[in-house]
């Protein structure tokens, strides 16, 4: 797993130890002397990790995070400051500039990269959603950078994994200021607790009794409910080793006991507003997937997707040796609504035909608008005749009951017209079963509308 590591630091030493580090380990390494070149590193979008030092001429490492944190184009870089300053007030005041991890230095080449590993896996994730919500930019939708850099991180939904009555009470005061916190004191329960809870944050004791709290983080890694959800581990000094070795399994974030209340707030924000980033990325890609497929006013599937569906629906039904019908629905006389009535009453009209076509028919059938007034109903494993009898029964959903329009000020009768074929010879085109019940749909139309007119293969 490679990853463009961009060191930011004054002082050549320095920089030449962590670049041969680095190296050794297959990543790319660019640097930069000072805060002004590495921002403008950052907007170019030329790197995937900052390890940055504290202590430069033009602007210390605390004014460059916060500026990289509070920037759209570049707060979802992760930051991790190298520097010779240990105090817990510097630690703190990084922490609180949106850096994702304070090490002090001589920091060893364990811990180093680990952490960039870690983070790299992050980045990778990140940027593989932020490319694909693209294309929701493109449909009108909103970025979510901006909010995520207004975001505090706070309100979140906390569970504390600990089993220490005295440890478990004080974190829980501590976060209690800030978010709503759930305490899980027997491990055995806390996986399930986790997956249905929604959680923003798992807070995992890794010194439990008689319960690995490692396996617990790898499990809630393998799980579906909890796989997005970050984990900041919290354990004593001398299990520092497994510490590393959580952040090879998916753990976020750690920290070591004792617990300074400060950074565990400012670690518990990150992580939290990481979490809602990359949910909003996820809500944006399948948002715009739905968007591509669907029809936007009847809530239906589009012809696109009709298209490209149908044809794996026909083979499947190929394979199994079973039939597939397929009708085409018109709705009659469907330009004098509009024309006497306004193309919001036409809308009115298509909204609830939808709404009666789903009620008509099954699950596993496909639905589609296929332009204008015409709909594509496909129904598998299912043969002209009971084809036709749905088609019949939703012919009379249709005419039985007037459609309201005008915010419901107006009811006027609305029909359909169908025609219907079945797909059942192995290898036919898809087009020639459209093209069928085309057909049918014309004579339906010919013979004088509001029926339905089916035709054998």
């Amino acid at each position: 797993m490679s990853a463009r590591i961009l060191v930011v630091d004054d002082v050549p030493a320095n920089v030449k130890l962590l670049e041969a580090r680095l190296s050794a380990e297959y990543f790319d390494v660019m640097t930069a002397s000072n805060g002004t070149e590495a921002l403008a590193i950052c907007r170019r979008a030329e790197c995937d990790i900052i390890l940055l030092d504290v202590m430069m001429p033009d602007m210390d490492g605390f004014e460059v995070c916060r500026r990289l944190k509070t920037d759209p184009a570049t707060h979802h870089i992760p930051v991790v400051m190298v520097t010779a300053l240990d105090s817990p007030a510097d630690r703190n005041r990084g922490l609180e500039a949106g850096a994702d991890d304070f090490l002090t230095k001589p920091v060893s080449d364990v811990v180093l990269i680990a952490r960039v590993r870690s983070l790299t896996r992050l980045k990778m994730m990140t940027d593989e959603l932020r490319m694909r919500a693209i294309t929701s930019l493109e449909i009108g939708m909103q970025a979510p950078e901006r909010s995520a850099v207004a975001d505090t991180g706070k309100g979140g939904r906390i569970l504390l994994v600990d089993d220490r009555e005295s440890s478990y009470e004080r974190l829980a005061t501590i976060l209690a200021a800030e978010h709503t916190i759930d305490v899980e004191p027997n491990p055995t329960e806390a996986l399930f607790h986790a997956a249905e809870g929604n959680y923003d944050l798992l807070i995992v004791s890794l010194d439990l009794n008689n319960f690995d709290g490692l396996r617990l983080c790898s499990q809630a890694r393998s799980l579906e409910r909890t796989r997005h959800v970050p984990i900041l581990a919290i354990a004593d000094p001398e299990n520092s080793t497994r510490l590393l070795r959580g952040l090879e399994i998916g753990v976020n974030d750690y920290l070591l006991r004792p617990i300074d209340k400060t950074e565990l707030l400012a670690r518990a924000r990150t992580q939290i507003r990481r979490r809602r980033y990359t949910d909003h990325l996820r809500d944006n890609v399948q948002n715009s997937i739905e968007m591509a497929i669907t029809d936007a006013l009847t809530g239906l599937h589009n012809r696109r997707y009709m298209e490209s569906h149908l044809a794996t629906l026909a083979e499947q039904a190929a394979i199994r040796g079973k039939p597939l019908a397929l009708m085409i629905l018109d709705i009659d006389y469907f330009k004098s609504i509009n024309d006497n009535y306004g193309h919001d009453a036409g809308d009115d009209v298509l909204r609830e035909f939808a709404v009666r076509v789903r009620k008509s028919i099954r699950g596993i059938d496909l639905a589609c608008r296929y332009g204008g007034e015409e709909f594509v109903i496909v129904m598998p494993e299912t043969d002209l005749h009971v084809a036709g009898m749905v088609a019949e029964r939703l012919r009379r959903a249709i005419a039985g009951e007037p459609f309201a329009i005008h915010k419901g000020t107006k009811r006027i009768e609305v029909t359909i017209s169908i025609g219907l074929t079945t797909l059942e010879r192995k290898g036919e085109a898809v087009a020639d079963v459209l093209k069928r019940a085309d057909t049918a749909l014309y004579r339906a139309k010919h013979d004088g509308r509001n029926r339905v007119v089916s035709q054998a293969a």
